[in-house]
């Protein structure tokens, strides 16, 4: 009964606000983008590491506030799967000491789960749990940013599975008598009941709101040797996306389900998307940029897990590839070098950011620099990063990249070491971004570029501007006169450069 009385109040806030009653859906005019709130929108972010809601201390508001400041469109939140605390990156918000975790079933005893906390009755909700959920979702709405709801995660090993709910040793009633990797298996009848319940109750919980989608499993994985096949997962995947559309379609609330198809552990990694893009099972493509992402018969090579790995040329040609897909593609959760909290790292998102975007891509980067108790990053992360992320929100938002499409040979001329990824509305509007593609173990790496940049523009009169994504600044504009192939010197500058030609009327 509350949470159908706090459904219909929100509803009545919503409304008053003149907020769309509609979900965050994909784009009528173009499969590639979203619809949100009248206004078409490209996903970009630099996220907390996901721990808005089963993290006590950590101030959301906060952090919501800079999100909104820094024009993030987005937001990705874990709603059960907690972290283990490591010596390499130990202050995630997805990491909260054992007493700081808030979960959706309450700790009642007696005895004590394998965290050394009491255990869980999965027979009861945990009001405290949903109370926090609503007022995130709630402050999440009022800034315009979107959540991404995950409410399932692999758990990786058997040290992350000791802080897991569902383990049968952490809750009252035994539910979870398995390994690990059974976890995202049917193998277990009453588990399964148990996480559908779970599933349903999160949609009948946020569906209200129209800033989110769910994410079924966060890294699904399968072929563990002597464990589960990624067909065995994929068969659990769709067990619970059922049980979630089930229940969308009982509140007539028609929510996007994003995802991914299950990986191979063995006999090597291997992380396969053509399932993906062409069943039923999700609405939105979710990429971890990783070594042996497969899509169309090619293996791209997106850069080792926390590497400092640029891998610049195959993130350009993997979202180029991605967009001639139907579905919406998000690299949704980029770790090449997020653990680098430096100028080095962050230059490195910087670069990979704006190539998923320029050839039709979303992009979430997870920012680090956010802990409980500096929710809105440092001061060095603010004038770095979540500046820069912001300035290429500011210039999509320039751009009316809904009628776009890639334009990747509008650049036909470009100095040495650069990766071109360009964008074209019609034959009005060009916009192009260069980086300079190096590693850091090359030692030329950091040297300026300087050069011609060649392109060819229809008849007509065009100002072209070159912008900065450090700054976020437009150069003065020159005017040139299309119908031929135009040369522009450019330089020196580092790193990455944008170029946009746009058509002015007589």
């Amino acid at each position: 009964m509350l949470s159908r009385l706090r459904q219909l109040l929100l509803g009545v806030l919503l409304c008053s606000a003149g907020y769309s009653a509609e979900p965050v859906r994909i784009h009528p005019e173009n499969s590639k983008y979203f619809l949100f709130r009248g206004k078409p929108v490209v996903l970009v972010t630099a996220s907390e590491h996901y721990g808005s809601v089963i993290n006590r201390p950590f101030d959301f508001e906060k952090y919501l506030d800079d999100a909104a400041e820094h024009k993030m469109t987005l937001t990705r939140t874990f709603l059960l799967f907690r972290e283990l605390q490591s010596a390499r990156n130990p202050s995630s918000p997805c990491k909260p000491e054992s007493p700081d975790y808030i979960a959706p079933f309450p700790r009642t005893g007696p005895g004590k789960a394998l965290d050394g906390e009491p255990i869980y009755d999965l027979d009861q909700w945990n009001p405290e749990y949903f109370e926090r959920l609503h007022r995130f979702l709630d402050a999440a709405s009022k800034r315009g940013i979107i959540v991404e709801l995950t409410v399932f995660s692999n758990t990786y090993g058997d040290n992350i599975w000791a802080l897991n709910p569902f383990r049968a040793k952490n809750n009252k009633q035994g539910a979870g008598n398995l390994e690990w990797p059974e976890y995202l298996s049917l193998k277990d009848k009453e588990l399964t009941r148990r996480q559908t319940e779970y599933a349903r109750k999160i949609i009948r919980e946020t569906s209200q709101y129209d800033n989110v989608y769910y994410e079924i499993c966060n890294e699904p994985g399968g072929a563990v040797p002597g464990h589960v096949s990624p067909a065995e997962v994929d068969a659990w995947q769709e067990e619970m996306a059922g049980a979630m559309r089930d229940e969308m379609s009982k509140l007539n609330r028609p929510h996007l389900i994003a995802g991914q198809e299950a990986f191979a552990y063995s006999p090597q990694f291997r992380f396969p998307l053509d399932k993906t893009f062409a069943a039923s099972l999700v609405d939105i493509v979710n990429v971890h940029p990783l070594p042996n992402t497969v899509l169309g018969g090619r293996s791209y090579q997106l850069g080792n897990f926390m590497s400092k790995e640029l891998m610049l040329s195959e993130v350009a040609d993997f979202c180029r590839a991605a967009r001639n897909q139907q579905k919406p593609t998000v690299l949704d959760e980029d770790n090449t070098a997020s653990m680098y909290r430096d100028p080095v790292g962050w230059t490195i998102h910087r670069k990979r950011a704006w190539t998923a975007l320029l050839n039709g891509a979303h992009y979430d980067y997870i920012d680090f620099s956010i802990t409980v108790g500096s929710e809105a990053g440092t001061p060095v992360s603010r004038r770095d990063i979540r500046s820069w992320m912001q300035h290429l929100s500011e210039f999509m938002t320039g751009l009316d990249f809904l009628h776009s499409k890639p334009a990747p040979d509008w650049i036909t001329v470009k100095p040495d070491h650069l990766v071109a990824s360009a964008l074209s509305v019609g034959s009005q509007d060009y916009a192009a971004y260069l980086a300079d593609d190096r590693e850091v173990t090359d030692s030329s790496a950091g040297h300026p570029i300087r050069g011609q940049v060649g392109f060819a523009l229809p008849a007509g009169k065009f100002a072209v501007r070159l912008y900065s994504p450090v700054s976020g600044q437009y150069s003065p504009g020159i005017m040139i006169e299309g119908g031929k192939n135009v040369a522009l010197e450019v330089g020196p500058f580092h790193d990455d450069i944008a170029i946009r030609a746009t058509r002015v009327d007589d």
